[in-house]
This record gives structure tokens, sequence and C-alpha cells, in this order.
């Protein structure tokens, strides 16, 4: 059982500044792609819209409705999020989970950063949150690829 100190120190400084301030905040009109995610565990949800245009998100929104966690997650994602592709969000996700649940590294360039999280290591019930960013995304660029595909 974690303890109190243990608690404070995840939920640092760098972290709720994080978390105070996500890029892209808000739903977009008329997107290409809207996919929202929730973590079972937590409640957390994440709503994300983007547009896609030759393989790479042109505009992006997000709606966060997460732990500090899951919004320090949301906004170092969302800092990098335009221009990036498919694979890009994928290998970031992956990179994240591996990080969360094996002691990998956290993701690198584009997404850096997301070693701040790794204090939630220890925090299994807080991974769904961490996640629910990167793939609400990942699954957001994929079904705008499906659309531009059959268009």
């Amino acid at each position: 059982m974690a303890s109190d100190t243990d608690l404070i120190k995840l939920y640092s400084g760098r972290i709720l500044a994080l978390a105070a301030d996500i890029p892209h905040r808000g739903r977009l009109e008329n997107p290409q792609a809207s996919v929202k995610k929730r973590a079972p565990l937590c409640g957390s949800t994440v709503t994300v819209d983007l547009d896609v245009e030759d393989g790479v998100i042109t505009r992006f929104g997000q709606d966060v409705k997460a732990c500090a966690l899951g919004q320090a997650s949301a906004a170092l994602m969302g800092a990098h999020i335009i221009g990036r592709s498919r694979a890009e969000i994928e290998t970031a996700r992956d990179a994240l989970r591996a990080m969360l649940k094996e002691g990998g590294d956290a993701p690198g360039a584009p997404f850096m950063g997301y070693e701040v999280l790794s204090p939630a290591r220890d925090y299994r019930n807080r991974h769904a949150s961490i996640l629910l960013s990167l793939e609400a995304t990942a699954e957001a660029l994929a079904e705008a690829e499906r659309a531009t595909a059959c268009a």
C-alpha cells in the first residue's frame, strides 16, 4: 500500500503544471474522426477529435476528464500532436505502455517529457488513465484514414 508521502511525490509540481495547461483542449467542429475512451477502473474519459491530411494530423481537439496523471499525459501528447502520423502515435503509445508496465524507457522524440510519469509505474490503477489520450488518438487516426480511403 502506498503511503501518503508516496502519493504526494507522485503528484509532483511538474505533473500538476502539465495537468493545468492541456494543449488543444476542447472539441472540434466537424472533425473527420472522433473517439471517446474510458478507463474502467477510475472512470477517466478522453474524447479526441481530429482531421488528417496526407497521413498526418492537421487539426486536433481533446476533451479530458481524468485525474492529474491522465491530464498530464494528455498535455504531453497535445504539445506534439500536430503533424504526427499514426505510426508515431502508436510508437509513443507502445513505449508509454512499456514504461508503465515493464519498466521500459519513456517515449522518445517527438513525444518528449513522459518520464515525469514514471513514478506511476507502481500505481497500476492509474495506467489506463495515463494511456487514454494516446489510445484515443491512435483509434481516431485509424478511423479518419478508413473514412478517407472509402471516400
